[in-house]
Formats: C-alpha cells, sequence, structure tokens
C-alpha cells in the first residue's frame, strides 16, 4: 500500500496533508531464510539486504577508504588546491623560481598532521561502535535461547531480556514476567524522561507462549510501516493461527530502553540496526568547518584571482618592455634570437606567478594547526572546568573549531540531565497556613526518639523538618493526618518488598517524591490489591478499600481516589493544580488565604506545587454516583466525556489540607550561567523530549522564563502564521522579501518593547513545517482552494512558512519545544542555521541529543547519567552545564581574539615584507627576477616572523578572564565578525602594501647613486636594506597592538631578531659561497651594508615612516575618542530594557567607558535579594506561573491498577518455570552492569 494522501471533500483535490509510510515491512518470527531473500537497490545497479542486520557502523573511514576518503575531504579545502597547483607549475624548469620539493614537503606534513587528528577521532567511534556491538544478549536458536551478540540479531529473532539490559533493537513485546506480561522500561537516552514507562503485550501471546518450546514454535507475520524516525508512533498487525491483531506503540520496546523492575521479557526484533528508530533519528557526521574556515576559503581565491591579474599585467608589460629594448639596442639581438617578446611574456606570467605565491603561505596554515591544538589543550588543562566530584575534566575532542566557540548566537540545549540533575526532591509543604521544610529554620529541630516508632524498612529520611515530624507524631491535628494519610494514598505507585526495603516504581518522579515523603514522615505506603491499599501511620498497618481511582490526564490536571476507610467512611482525596483545586473550595478561610500566598512564595522559589484537598462523602451520594459511574464505564460513545462529567460532579466543595512543594533539582550554576549568556546575546533555546508543564517550570527555575514575559502558546502562533499567510497571498512579489516584514505586522503591539517567549509541542512543531496544516485548518474551502492552487509551488511556500516561524521565535527572548523527537531537535537546529546564518551550538546529555549536537555547528556532551553517546559525538565534553560560561565567554572569545589578530598580522606582514618584489619588477624590465636572497624568501615566513604571531596566536588577551565574565557584553564582537572581515582584510592589505612601498622606495631614493661612507649602492645591499626595513616595521607593529605581554611573547621577539642575524651570518658567509655559490649568492651582503651608519639612518627612516601611522592612528583614538575595532564590539548592542540591540555608527571612548563605568556602579550598589516574603494578593503572572504542577507524567497507572494487570495474584498463571524466571547464567564479564 503506498503513500496515502488525503481528499479535501469540498474541492476534491490532493494534497499531500498527512504521508503516512506504506505498510510493506513484513516480518515473519523464528524464519531467517525468509529474510535473507530480500534485496534493495541504494546505489545505480547496486543492491543490498532489506532487512539491515544489527551491527551499527558510525565510523567514516575503514582502512581501505581512510587515505582516499581523507584526501577528497582536505582537498575541498581551496588553499589544498591552491599548494597543488604552485607545485605543479615548480615542476617546469623554465618558468620554475624554486624547487618544488620545497611546497611539497610542508604541505605533505599538513596533510598529515590533519589526517593523523581525523584518524583518532574515526578510531574512538571505531571503539565505541565495538564496544555496543558486542553486548551480550540470548538469541532463541532451535529450541533453546543462547548468548550472543548484538550484531548476530537478526529481523525475526525472538529475544530475551533480563531487568536492566538495555533492549538491543526494536522489538514487539511477546510476554513477560510481570501480570499480563506488562513490561516497565526507562526512555532516558531516546526522549530524557527518566520516569518508568509500560508497555503490554497482546493477550494472545501472554496467553499462549508459556514455554520455549512454545516460543520456538511461534510462526506470527507482523505487517507494519516501513523504518521511519517516528520515535512516538508505531502501526501494524500481527497475523497468527488465521486472526490478525492490531499492533500500536504500546507494544514496541525500542532501541535504547532500559528494562527496569520486570525479571523477565521476550520480543520479536521488528527493526534492526540502522532501521531501529533511535538510529534513524542520529543523524550522519559531517564535515563541521568554522566561519573563518570558510572565509580563508573565500578570501584564498580573491588572492589568488588578484595574483593571476597581477602577474597579467607584469607579464603584459614585460613583453612592451622586452620589445622597447630589443628595437632599442639592436645590438645585443644574438640574446633574443631565441625567444620573441611574446614567448618572455608567457615565461614571466608563470614566473610572477609562482614568486607571488608566497603571498598564500603554507606556514600560516601549520601554524594554523599548532595554534588550534594548544589553544584545546588550554581547555583541556582549565582548572575551573575539571569536576572534582567525578574527577570529569573539560575535554576538546575537535580541536579545530575553538575561534567558533566565540561567535557562538545559539545554544539548544536539552533539559533532563543537562540543566538538572534527574533528581526530585520534596522541599517544602504548607498545612494549615505553617510552611514547613528547608529554609524554614526547623531543620536542626530533632524531636526525641525520631523513626524509632515507626520506621521499620531500614530507609534513609530523605526529608526532615523536626518541627513537622514532631506534629506528626502528636497526631493531635486532624489536617496534618489527612494531609499525609493523602500523600500514601493518593497516587498510583507500585511496591515491591525486597528484604527490608521498599522498592516503590512510579508512573512519574513527582509521585514517587511524595510517596517518599509521606512514608519519612511515619505514612508508610506498603502495598495494594485490585480494591484495596494498605498503609502504615505511625506504626499501626490500616488497609482502605479503594472504591474507584480518578486517574490524572492533561485536561484534569488532578487525581483523586475515593476510599472506604477501616471505620467505614468513605473520603475522597485530591490531589492537582491550584487552578483546578482552588476553584472546587467548599469555602474560602483565613487557611486558605495563606495557602495562596504560600503557592505564591513557592512558586518564585520555582518549586513544583501540587495543592491537597478532601472531603466526606455520604453512603446515599456514594450510592448514587457509583451507578451512574458503571453505567459510564460501559459506554460505546463518548465515554470519556461522560466520565470526566462525573468526575466534575464527584470534584466539587473540597476542603483544602495543604501544599506540597517538589525541587526539580537544577545542575549547579544554571540560571547564573543564563542569565550571563543572554547578557552576552547568546539566545538560550530548550528542547524537551519532557511533557509542557515540567519544562516551563524549569524555564522558570533556570531564569530563562520571567513573569514579565507573555507566552505564546500554540493557538497564538497559529495566528500569527495565519495572518502572515493571508498577507502573503493577497499581496503580490516576493514572498521571502518580505517574510520578516510582514511578520512583524501581525502584532500589533511593540515587538521590541515587550519580552516573550514560545512554548511548543513536537507535534505543532511537525504540523508548521512538514505540512502547513495548522495554517489550513477551521478555514474551510477557500484555504483548501488556495492549497490546490498554491500546490506547484508548495516548496517555495513551505520555505516562507518555516523563514516566518523562525523569525517569530528568534525575535522572542526564549523558546522552550516541548515532546519533540531527536529528529526534530535537530531540524530545528538545521533551520535556525539556514534562514539566520547563525552560529549554532547543541548541549545535551543522551542519546536523543546525538543528532542535535551533530547537526549544530559546536556539539557539546555533557557527562551525565544518560551514559555517554552524547559526549562519544561531541566536539567538547563538560561534566556542567555551568562551565559553558568559561568555555565561551573566556576560552571562545579568547581563541577567536587570537585567530582573528593572528590572521591580520599574518596577511600583513606578508604583504609587507612580500609585496616589494612587485615593485621591484617595474625597476627590473618587468621580468620574474627576485629582489631579495633565495634564503630570506624561505626563511622570512618560517623563522624571522613566525614566532611573534605565533605568541600573538597562543597567548593574547585583551582582559582577563574574571573581567571576561563580569562583562559578557564583550563576547558580542565575535558574533558580529567585527574583528576579522572583509573591510579588516582590506585595511590589512592596504597597511602592508603601504609598508612594502614605503620600505622599497626609501631605499630605491637612497640608493639613486651610492649611499655611504663605503659608496654601497651594489643590488645585494639594496635588497638587504629592502629586507632589514620590512622586517623591523613588521616586528614592530605587532610589538604595539600586543596587550597581553609574558615572557614568551618577549623572548619570540627577541628569537626573532637573533635568527635572523644568525641566518644572515650563516647564509652570507664566504666559506657558504666558495662551497656552492648558486645557492648561497650574497657573499657578506649584510655585513656589508649594516655596518655602514648611512645605511643604518636609512633603515631607520623606513622604520620610523612605517611606524608613525599606527602610533598615530592609537593617539587619535585616545585623545578624540574614536573606538577601536575591539571597543566599538565590546559596547556596542549593551541591551536595554525589553530593546533591541542598538548598531550606532560612532562610538566615543567616553561612551563605552561611561556605560562599562555605569554597569561597575550597579553591580557594586547591587544588594542581596531580599528575602521572599508572603504577600495578600497573588499577581496574574504568578498565579499563573504556579500551574507548572507537580506531574511529569501524561496519565498514571489507574487503568491498569483496577482492571488488576499490574498487580501479582496470589496464585499465579500455570506456565513454565523456567521461562519467565530462567536461572541466571554466570555472570559474563562484559554484561552491563546493573544501576540500583
Amino acid at each position: 500500500m503506498g503513500a496515502i494522501a488525503e481528499q479535501d471533500p469540498a474541492s476534491g483535490c490532493l494534497h499531500g496533508k498527512k504521508q503516512l509510510p506504506a505498510f510493506t515491512w513484513e516480518v515473519r518470527a523464528n524464519d531467517r531464510n525468509y529474510h535473507m531473500q530480500f534485496k534493495k537497490k541504494f546505489a545505480f545497479c547496486l543492491s543490498k539486504k532489506k532487512y539491515a542486520g544489527n551491527a551499527i557502523k558510525t565510523a567514516k573511514y575503514n582502512i581501505f577508504t581512510f587515505l582516499p576518503l581523507n584526501l577528497y575531504e582536505q582537498f575541498h579545502r581551496t588553499a589544498n588546491v591552491y599548494f597543488i597547483f604552485v607545485i605543479l607549475l615548480q615542476t617546469f624548469p623554465e618558468i620554475s623560481t624554486l624547487p618544488w620539493y620545497t611546497l611539497l614537503f610542508p604541505l605533505s606534513c599538513l596533510l598529515t598532521i590533519r589526517g593523523l587528528r581525523d584518524l583518532i577521532d574515526d578510531i574512538g567511534r571505531h571503539q565505541s561502535d565495538k564496544n555496543v556491538n558486542s553486548r551480550p544478549c540470548e538469541i532463541l536458536s532451535g529450541k533453546s535461547f543462547r548468548w550472543q551478540k548484538w550484531h548476530d540479531i537478526c529481523v525475526g529473532d525472538i529475544v530475551r531480556l533480563r531487568k536492566e539490559s538495555v533492549v538491543p533493537a526494536d522489538m514487539l513485546l511477546l510476554c513477560s514476567s510481570e501480570p499480563s506480561s506488562l513490561c516497565y522500561v526507562e526512555t532516558a537516552d531516546i526522549d530524557g524522561e527518566t520516569n518508568l514507562k509500560f508497555r503490554q503485550a497482546l493477550l494472545v501471546t501472554h496467553q499462549e507462549l508459556v514455554s520455549e518450546e512454545s516460543m520456538a514454535a511461534f510462526d506470527g507475520t507482523v505487517t507494519c510501516e516501513e523504518p521511519n524516525s517516528r520515535m512516538h508512533s508505531f502501526t501494524g498487525t500481527l497475523e497468527w493461527r488465521g486472526e490478525t491483531y492490531s499492533l500500536d506503540s504500546e507494544r514496541i520496546l525500542l532501541r535504547g530502553c532500559r528494562l527496569r523492575n520486570t525479571d523477565v521479557c521476550y520480543g520479536l526484533v521488528i527493526y534492526a540496526g540502522f532501521d531501529s528508530k533511535i538510529m534513524r533519528n542520529c543523524g550522519k557526521i559531517k564535515q563541521k568547518k568554522t566561519k573563518l574556515d570558510c572565509m580563508m576559503d573565500r578570501l584564498v581565491i580573491i588572492i589568488f584571482l588578484v595574483l593571476l591579474v597581477t602577474s597579467l599585467c607584469l607579464a603584459v608589460a614585460s613583453g612592451f618592455w622586452a620589445r622597447m629594448f630589443q628595437e632599442k639596442h639592436s645590438y645585443l639581438s644574438a640574446l633574443y634570437k631565441n625567444t620573441t617578446p611574446a614567448q618572455q611574456a608567457f615565461f614571466n606570467f608563470w614566473g610572477f606567478t609562482i614568486l607571488l605565491s608566497i603571498i598564500i603561505p603554507m606556514s600560516m596554515y601549520i601554524t594554523f594547526e599548532f595554534i588550534y591544538l594548544v589553544n584545546s589543550f588550554f581547555i583541556n588543562w582549565d582548572l575551573e572546568m575539571y569536576y572534582a566530584v567525578k574527577d570529569i575534566p573539560a575535554k576538546a575532542r575537535s580541536t579545530s573549531l575553538n575561534d567558533q566557540l566565540g561567535q557562538i548566537e545559539y545554544i539548544f540545549s536539552d533539559k533532563t540531565g543537562t540543566l538538572t540533575q534527574n533528581i526530585m526532591s520534596f522541599k517544602k509543604c504548607c498545612i494549615n497556613g505553617t510552611i514547613y521544610g528547608t529554609g524554614t529554620g526547623h531543620e536542626n529541630k530533632q524531636p526525641s526518639g525520631l523513626g524509632s516508632t515507626w520506621n521499620h524498612h531500614g530507609e534513609k529520611l530523605d526529608f526532615c523538618d523536626g518541627m513537622l515530624v514532631e506534629a506528626a507524631q502528636r497526631d493531635n491535628d486532624s489536617t496534618l493526618r489527612e494531609f499525609l494519610r493523602l500523600l500514601a494514598l493518593c497516587h498510583t505507585v507500585m511496591v515491591e518488598e525486597k528484604g527490608d526495603q521498599l522498592v516503590y516504581q512510579a508512573a512519574s518522579p513527582d509521585e514517587e517524591a511524595l510517596v517518599m515523603a509521606a512514608r519519612d514522615l511515619g505514612y508508610v505506603f506498603l502495598s495494594r490489591t485490585q480494591d484495596t491499599i494498605t498503609i502504615s501511620e505511625l506504626g499501626k498497618k490500616r488497609t482502605y478499600k479503594v472504591l474507584a481511582m480518578l486517574d490524572f490526564n492533561s485536561d484534569r490536571k488532578r487525581m483523586s481516589v475515593l476510599v472506604r476507610d477501616p471505620q467505614g467512611t468513605i473520603r475522597l482525596y485530591t490531589k492537582g493544580a491550584d487552578t483546578v483545586i482552588l476553584e472546587r473550595l467548599q469555602s474560602r478561610g483565613p487557611n486558605e488565604t495563606f495557602t495562596e500566598m504560600a503557592l505564591d512564595r513557592f512558586a518564585e522559589e520555582t518549586l513544583r506545587t501540587l495543592c491537597l484537598a478532601s472531603k466526606e462523602v455520604s453512603e446515599a451520594e456514594y450510592s448514587t454516583w457509583s451507578r451512574r459511574h458503571r453505567e459510564a464505564s460501559v459506554l460505546l460513545q463518548d465515554r470519556a466525556r461522560e466520565l470526566d462529567k462525573l468526575y466534575e460532579e464527584m470534584e466539587q466543595d473540597l476542603q483544602l489540607l495543604g501544599v506540597t512543594a517538589i525541587e526539580d533539582k537544577l545542575q549547579d550554576g544554571v540560571p547564573e550561567t543564563i542569565q550571563l549568556l543572554k547578557l552576552a546575546n547568546i539566545k538560550v533555546w530548550v528542547l524537551t523530549g519532557d511533557k509542557q508543564e515540567t519544562a516551563m517550570n524549569i524555564g522558570y527555575a533556570c531564569k530563562l522564563l520571567t513573569d514579565d514575559m507573555e507566552i505564546l502558546e500554540e493557538k497564538e502562533i497559529s495566528e500569527v502564521l495565519k495572518a502572515y499567510w493571508v498577507s502573503n497571498n493577497n499581496l503580490g512579489g516576493s514572498g521571502e522579501a518580505r517574510c520578516s516584514s510582514r511578520l512583524s505586522q501581525q502584532r500589533p503591539e511593540p515587538m521590541c518593547h515587550k519580552k516573550r517567549a514560545i512554548i511548543i509541542s513536537g507535534d505543532f512543531l511537525d504540523k508548521i513545517l512538514h505540512t502547513g496544516e495548522v495554517l489550513k485548518e477551521e478555514k474551510g474551502w477557500p484555504w483548501q482552494r488556495l492549497a490546490c492552487c498554491r500546490a506547484p509551488g508548495s516548496q517555495e511556500w513551505g520555505s516562507l512558512v518555516e523563514k516566518a516561524f523562525v523569525d517569530l521565535a528568534t525575535s522572542c527572548q526564549a523558546v522552550i519545544c516541548c515532546r519533540v523527537t531527536p529528529k526534530q531537535k535537530a531540524l530545528i537546529v538545521q533551520l535556525v542555521k539556514k534562514h539566520k546564518k547563525a552560529i549554532t551550538l547543541a548541549i545535551g546529555d543522551g542519546a536523543n541529543d546525538v543528532n542535535m549536537i551533530k547537526t549544530a555547528d559546536i556539539g557539546v556532551g555533557i557527562s551525565g547519567l544518560e551514559g555517554m553517546q552524547a559526549v562519544q559525538c561531541s566536539d567538547y565534553a563538560l561534566a556542567q552545564f555551568s562551565y559553558l560560561q568559561r568555555l565561551l565567554l573566556v576560552h571562545g572569545r579568547w581563541a577567536y581574539l587570537r585567530i582573528c589578530k593572528f590572521l591580520r598580522y599574518f596577511f600583513y606582514k606578508t604583504f609587507a615584507g612580500l609585496m616589494a618584489q612587485v615593485w621591484f619588477a617595474f625597476h627590473s624590465g618587468f621580468t620574474a627576477q627576485p629582489l631579495y636572497e633565495g634564503w630570506f624568501i624561505a626563511l622570512y615566513n618560517i623563522f624571522y616572523t613566525a614566532y611573534p604571531v605565533l605568541s600573538v596566536g597562543l597567548l593574547e588577551q585583551d582582559v582577563s578572564a574574571k573581567k571576561s565574565l563580569e562583562f559578557p557584553e564583550l563576547y558580542m564582537i565575535g558574533q558580529q565578525d567585527e574583528l576579522f572581515n572583509y573591510r579588516v582584510f582590506g585595511v590589512t592589505l592596504l597597511h602592508g602594501v603601504s609598508t612594502s612601498l614605503a620600505s622599497f622606495y626609501i631605499a630605491l631614493w637612497a640608493f639613486e647613486d651610492h649611499v655611504g661612507s663605503k659608496a654601497v649602492g651594489d643590488y645585494e645591499s639594496f635588497a638587504i636594506t629592502v629586507a632589514t626595513s620590512a622586517l623591523l616595521s613588521v616586528l614592530v607593529e605587532i610589538i604595539l597592538d600586543t596587550k597581553f605581554w609574558t615572557v614568551l611573547s618577549f623572548l619570540m621577539v627577541t628569537a626573532s631578531l637573533l635568527l635572523f642575524c644568525l641566518f644572515s651570518f650563516l647564509t652570507q658567509s664566504i666559506d657558504a659561497f666558495r662551497i656552492a655559490p648558486t645557492i648561497f649568492r650574497f657573499p657578506d651582503a649584510s655585513q656589508n651594508a649594516l655596518t655602514d651608519p648611512y645605511v643604518l639612518l636609512v633603515v631607520l627612516l623606513s622604520l620610523v615612516v612605517n611606524t608613525i601611522p599606527s602610533l598615530t592612528v592609537h593617539l587619535y583614538h585616545t585623545i578624540v575618542g574614536k573606538p577601536s575595532i575591539q571597543q566599538v564590539g565590546a559596547v556596542r548592542g549593551l541591551p536595554g530594557e525589553g530593546a533591541a540591540f542598538c548598531r550606532p555608527q560612532c562610538l566615543g571612548l567616553a561612551r563605552a567607558l561611561l556605560v562599562i563605568g555605569r554597569k561597575i556602579c550597579l553591580k557594586a550598589k547591587q544588594k542581596p535579594e531580599p528575602s521572599v516574603e508572603l504577600r495578600a494578593h497573588v499577581p496574574r503572572g504568578s498565579f499563573h506561573r504556579r500551574s507548572s504542577y507537580a506531574f511529569s507524567h501524561q496519565e498514571g497507572y489507574a487503568g491498569l491498577i483496577t482492571r488488576g494487570d499490574s498487580l501479582r495474584a496470589r496464585a499465579t498463571r500455570s506456565i513454565t518455570p523456567g521461562l519467565l524466571h530462567p536461572e541466571t547464567p554466570p555472570a559474563l564479564p562484559s554484561l552491563p552492569s546493573s544501576s540500583a
């Protein structure tokens, strides 16, 4: 069956509103031969197996493809192609000015260094693949299960999984050791959620597959959709024994899940290896290049074209000059009888090309790699980013992206494990208007005999408020008693007793935290059956009969339990969001007012709150309600709606008991880090697989969201995009050009004066970006006809919708995306890169973040609780999110500053020293004769000027690390490309050309006749004078602009001068000339020239002339106040209150100092934040914020409990003991270790 296109009933045209996969994937159980016969084409006439094996390969190279593939990638760099071209030219003796091997050797070194770096990275991927593929598993082979490796699994195999093991492939759950073949899994590596989820096998496989023999005889056929990346959906059927059973995602165990609280389960492999959903979401490894790298490639092309044009002009001039010379000096015609002026011009063209090729020096790229490597070591060695608790240092896994750390504009962060610690803790509560818990001053008060009367289970106390424990032990407060009883009764937690320990399994970590808090306070949940629940109240065991469970869902935002206590009284216990509980209270008294103030206080502390309430129900009321409840439970139509009405009737006239406050613990320093990043003009987006309420609460906790923000949810976003859609269809012209302006007009309020945040779900994102259906729904036939009319240009309009959404999102101060799949995370990153051309960073800690990390320009992996998959695919590895501020604002900014200064001065010194070759051509008959000694040309970029520039690239700082963090606005210079761009390159080029002109023509003017007492006027002395003038001018320029001096910086400059003197003496000695006169052509040239005071005065004059402009510019900036590039970048765009970033044309130094000084004064005057006080009123913003209630699951286990599916019966069903409780074999060394 092919893809399905829905037909619009009004218009009759087909459009791709929903593309459903073809149901052509057929899996037969225990039949490998059937699957091996199918092939599929993948390239030209080549084919491969349709059903992939379970082995994965994330490495890029193997032993055969490394050399050709790596060279292919390296020659995508324009500079490498340029160097190969020059080397080929040098192989022709007629035009060569240097031996061909002088360039081949450094190029080979450069390619080898980069190749080894790529090889080391890929060896790590190979090792990771090997570890994953070699994990042990039990596969049904014949009539018994045998231990094999993950890579041995094939589609159609039946696999046995044990508790705490990782699911090796996407499998259909057949049965498990739990009642009704339930299976509990943790999906932290898939969606980041740590709460348990349940999967349940089909009833038929649960009842029939009761032994290994029945497993071996199982021959069912699964027909389902082709492999795809949709993590939360699955559609298929199972055909067995002539019957067909429907399958959905509740029956599937996905690769990467971990089995929890289930001893054994069995599964049929549906998708293996790269066909599994998690691998389909992983994405490919991409070759990452920095912004400066891409710019350098373009600059190489520009310089090469300029070089060709210059060489062509000089060659043409040489042809004309040769003809004029031959006509004027006919007596020398014998010298030219074999060459014509045109031939001479042709050879001179290539000679000039080779002579000027050193303007793009190979040494620059080799030095580049060295600077990148050392700056990576600085990151690895930074003790401020060392996490001593777990002995984890920061690690730069990529050595070629450091400068891009200083240009980040958007950060895309996972939530669970990245911003949070995956730990829920009961922090506070309010009962009868009294607040208990951490920070209330009661922690140190320990009542006598704490826990001795009731804590018989050996648990460690998690929550301890001495005053609250003492009040609970006295047991004379009925409200407190009912409060604690509610915590122990109103939940869907299941319990298992292991020895003297109680092990709870909950649908959400919030519920577990509440039950644990009740346990710590003496109300211990012990056990439950289908219709009873047993608790220990201060050591006394009491059993309550469960009459009804009114389960939680995202619309009700509450759950209730109706119970009959041992005395026969019927009570309703309810917990839920304050917005739904407070409006259902019977009356409002002083306690309710105090409780609302406590809610406001907890909200300001970003705690997740629940309101607790109860009421007594009469027998008559319950009898009537129970009869109607039974009738509604068997309805075939509108069952859910009728049940909701009944629940609504029962949950009225409640009495408020109190409020709980749970903390989803953030990692240390997360709010402060996000605030610093926002001040640095970096926008932080949170992309999470968790539910919306949880993500919003974390947004407030980490200060990403604030009370004064307007939250745009899906309805408001739809309205904005629909208005944009209408405006683009009603107005002509290019939609792409009008996109941003049209979008800004949809909201009449001034966007720059109001803070906004966007919160959307993964489903809504799919609607916007893939089908645009959110723009057409509920609009009837005009929208449908428009969709049909626009069908030919649907791709263009789809792109416009994308751009409209991205423009809207990027205009907001915060974006939170909930319930997004790994592939959607990568898609969001890709959209921002595509439409904003911005530098992006993705940070996460689990396998669900890998695709996002690979897609972003910079990928950062957190060494967290969810394994090392994210770290293995990342460019940088950190132990804590808070270390990101130092990585970007210190190391990133410094690396960008250093690389930009390095490039500026490398180009400057190259142009300043070597452009004199061009000026010399005008005075040498336009021949390609070099001006300088060959050794000077060879050593100029390697020894004479390399070290000072290298010290700038390694050690330069404009401000200290402390100041970088204190004034994060300094980071903006990198975002705006202020330190190296085409304008800066143009200024550098002009500066270098002017230096070379001054050095050459001042010397030429002095040497017109002769100079000095020794009558020095020869070509060699002239070349030495020009070379010395240019070299000293370059060194002085670097000295003037170096901001951060160290001993190494001083040694580098000194070494350059000493090496110039040393090599001049060695290469210009008489002895060397006698040994090889063709190689050492300048005997005693420096000694003759530089010992003459007149020549030294000429050098000094050139140095003064070249230095005066730089000194003048520095002095002008200081006196007049015109800022330098760094100062403009530092102050430009300091954010005002909700305003857009300003970009003034000119900021005076006085204003810059004023702004920074103002910030210093403000920071100095800042007082510590006052402690939160209770207030009489609850502001609307805070009240709305409290609705981030503590339920981090979409629906509880109430249905399973009331059906009895999740509860172990007294007498278990008759099954073969060896199937669901097999003997555990001896532990293998490579088995995954079980976590507590």
